[in-house]
């Protein structure tokens, strides 16, 4: 991705990402719909043509995407760019054909003795798997 602006899932549709403060904020506003361990979901429904939504996110129908990986919970920079990389391509692959603004957001740390390596192919595992299960219990 050069200009880092949409993730394009294998099935050809994007996922524009969030980019903005206001667009963070209108998302943490409302409670998370989904949580697991590590990550709570908050959501948006599809933004209407008009209002506050329409200005931050443009025409309706398209699927936005945004990841919150705090430095409290991931120190290393490797780490979290890890997380928000595994977040944006889980993200690619189940959320392109699906309408909507979604936000994951980190809330708990993994455990360094658990993961000691900061990429290592477990920790990217451990994270797409809770990824997908935080996506699975999405309400429709």
């Amino acid at each position: 991705m050069a200009a880092g602006l949409t993730a394009v899932s294998p099935s050809g549709g994007a996922v524009q990402r969030l980019r903005t403060r206001a667009q963070f904020q209108a998302l943490l506003a409302h409670r998370p719909v989904a949580r697991t361990a590590h990550f709570a979901l908050h959501r948006l429904p599809v933004p209407a043509t008009d209002g506050a939504e329409a200005a931050l996110f443009g025409a309706p129908g398209q699927a936005w995407l945004g990841a919150m990986v705090p430095k409290r919970w991931a120190r290393r920079a490797v780490t979290r760019n890890t997380i928000r990389r595994q977040i944006y391509a889980v993200g690619a692959e189940r959320l392109a054909s699906l309408p909507g603004v979604r936000l994951v957001r980190q809330h708990a740390v993994f455990s360094l003795a658990q993961f000691p390596s900061a990429t290592s192919p477990a920790l990217r595992g451990a994270v797409r798997a809770e990824l997908l299960e935080l996506l699975a219990r999405e309400p429709s």
